[in-house]
């Protein structure tokens, strides 16, 4: 399966030398190639975006239709593709009709075009009705990777099965500190045997290295087969850079010959831009958090919780800590009281009272073991939850992986050290294909309470046991409630919560 993924996806036709019409470059091949697939991305009610990756300098061409068949397309020039970009491009679509079913036809044009690949997306209605769409984080972490004996990456597969309009990747889709070897010997003596990579055989720290971790995960057949009519939303957390960054951190691991984590962090920053199919990266879409808005009844907030946070360490500084800047928090409560939209999910790539710890008396998430007032960086988190209950602000749904398990969190004032917000739901999910763990402990600043929690039976149980959740959100047009299923690998229900919306 390995090599004929690579020769499907890599091989390159034969020929002489042809100019591509591009200043100074020429190849030694006859056709480009679309090399690992389609994406589309941060689709609303007009607008979305369509990413590929060609194998040479060429320029990307999009048609686009209502039909499948293509009749009446309408062909766009896209970017070029170039060696600056490791010839990625994406491109944005607007002026589309909300509420429509697009379909995209992507090829790379050279002296020669290379073979279309075909995609699709559906558009936000701009009138109340049905909204569904899953998520979760943690992608070949912890030396798990494409297991072929498993069929790779298979909970794409399942997912695929509910037809959802979007996908939100709560982070970790790479990760760049976790090099994946051919074989994984178990404690009871079991072989997992892995796809492998030369890119992936390392930690990454040069540009060309953070963007083979994006090229390894799209050698799935799954996960290029969802992506091509699923459109996804990302963000990031700490492993699309190292385990637990913040900015200013000096690393001290003997893997790394590169120790500033400043420099790792722009690297992995743009080859993120490069190999995720959102708006980030493009002209005036600098950032990672950004407002999605998906219609009347959602607006979907994607926050950055690494890029502003401070150091790990006790986070108890009665003055308040970093988490996500005074820029992004203040934009955050901002769109929060503009909102019309019914239901406003916040797609945090922390949980919000879990005790993450990086070390003894180190934490590196928002809660420590206080349980009392907020301290640290729980501030900015007291600080949007007092404004959304000063502001009229409700129904309020926060969604979030990295813990490596799946679960059910409700929040409540009459529980809390806390008590100026509104009662509110967080739900957890994941890993997509990595090593699970948990469960976690809570803090009780803010009062959670769980309600559901499935961890696994050991720490870092491999994907093969089971423990490989996702969670789909399913919004009803006419009643407006919001219904959060936690899924299992076989797309089995583990738990589900209706949230009727608040007047």
């Amino acid at each position: 399966m390995v090599q004929m993924n690579r020769r499907r996806l890599l091989a390159a036709g034969a020929g002489g030398a042809v100019a591509l019409g591009l200043p100074g470059i020429s190849f030694a091949a006859s056709r480009p190639q679309l090399t690992h697939g389609v994406q589309s991305g941060d689709v609303s009610d007009r607008g979305a975006v369509v990413w590929t990756r060609a194998d040479r300098a060429s320029q990307m061409r999009v048609e686009i239709a209502t039909r499948p068949d293509f009749k009446r397309a309408r062909t766009i020039t896209g970017p070029a593709l170039t060696e600056a970009t490791d010839f990625t491009g994406k491109l944005r679509l607007q002026g589309l009709a909300p509420g429509t079913t697009y379909h995209y036809r992507i090829s790379a044009l050279a002296d020669h075009c290379s073979a279309p690949l075909k995609g699709s997306f559906t558009t936000a209605s701009d009138a109340p009705a049905d909204i569904r769409f899953q998520w979760s984080g943690d992608l070949a972490g912890q030396g798990w990777g494409i297991n072929p004996d498993l069929g790779g990456y298979r909970i794409f597969d399942t997912m695929a099965a509910s037809d959802p309009d979007f996908f939100l990747c709560s982070g970790d889709f790479i990760y760049a500190d976790n090099p994946v070897a051919a074989e994984v010997v178990q404690p009871d003596g079991t072989v997992w045997r892995n796809v492998t990579t030369e890119g992936k055989s390392k930690v990454a720290e040069t540009l060309p290295e953070f963007r083979a971790q994006f090229q390894y995960n799209l050698i799935d057949d799954n996960l290029r087969d969802y992506l091509a009519k699923v459109p996804m939303v990302n963000q990031w957390d700490d492993h699309e850079v190292v385990n637990n960054w913040y900015p200013g951190e000096i690393l001290d691991l003997p893997q790394y010959t590169e120790k500033n984590v400043d420099v790792l962090a722009a690297r992995a920053r743009q080859a993120f831009a490069e190999y995720t199919p959102g708006a980030v990266g493009l002209p005036g879409s600098d950032r990672i958090y950004r407002k999605i808005a998906y219609g009347p009844l959602m607006d979907l907030f994607v926050l950055d919780m690494r890029t502003y946070k401070d150091a790990n360490g006790p986070n108890n500084a009665p003055e308040g800590g970093r988490l996500l800047g005074d820029e992004q928090r203040a934009w955050l409560k901002a769109e929060l009281s503009a909102s019309t939209a019914t239901w406003k999910i916040i797609a945090a790539d922390l949980p919000i009272g879990l005790i993450i710890g990086d070390g003894t008396n180190i934490y590196e998430g928002i809660a420590q073991r206080d349980n009392g007032a907020p301290l640290g960086r729980e501030f900015d988190i007291a600080d949007v939850l007092a404004h959304c209950r000063r502001d009229g602000v409700r129904n309020l749904v926060f969604l979030t992986a990295d813990v490596h398990y799946t679960a059910a969190h409700h929040y409540s004032p009459d529980r809390a050290a806390f008590q100026d917000f509104d009662p509110f739901w967080e739900f957890v999910s994941g890993p997509l294909n990595a090593g699970s763990f948990g469960p976690g402990r809570l803090d009780a600043t803010f009062g959670p309470q769980v309600v559901f929690q499935k961890p696994p039976p050991a720490a870092n149980t491999n994907p093969a046991v089971g423990y490989q959740f996702f969670g789909e959100v399913y919004i009803d047009a006419e009643t407006e409630v919001c219904e959060v299923t936690l899924k299992d690998l076989d797309g089995n229900d583990l738990f589900t919560q209706a949230i009727e919306p608040a007047a």
